[in-house]
């Protein structure tokens, strides 16, 4: 478990400021699962899936749909260390070998408080374009 010793502001999706408690617990619970608590009570638990696909990293395997960013095929994507960054982050590293991402403690915070809306909009892009959250077919048969 790491701490984090200041509260930090940050902007969400252009509403008013709003003030992220600091972190009081990380914890990767399974390959698949995070799960993220703040001083305030407040607790998020995140699937594997939907942090690699909001990773706040540029990456090479990422598509670019018409101006979207469209990360496809994850949904069985696991973690497979998280390194703390300083006193306000964390770098996940994927299985599938994305470990360029790293996750200020606020931005788990915002994708907490908007993962539904997040998620339902990313099944949505991927529907867009025909693409899915299943990863391709094996070529080895």
């Amino acid at each position: 478990m790491w701490a984090i010793t200041r509260v930090i502001s940050r902007r969400i999706h252009g509403k008013s400021d709003v003030t992220v408690s600091k972190l009081a617990g990380f914890s990767i619970v399974s390959p698949k699962h995070v799960e993220v608590e703040y001083s305030d009570g407040t607790k998020f638990n995140f699937s594997s899936e939907f942090l690699r696909i909001h990773s706040p990293a540029a990456d090479g395997k990422v598509r670019s749909i018409g101006g979207e960013r469209v990360i496809s095929g994850r949904r069985y994507v696991g973690i497979m260390s998280a390194e703390p960054v300083g006193n306000y982050g964390v770098r996940l590293v994927f299985d599938d070998l994305h470990r360029t991402g790293i996750y200020p403690w606020d931005y788990f915070y915002e994708l907490g408080s908007n993962k539904f809306g997040l998620m339902r909009s990313y099944i949505k892009t991927l529907q867009k374009h025909n693409l899915s959250r299943e990863p391709p077919a094996s070529r080895n048969r």
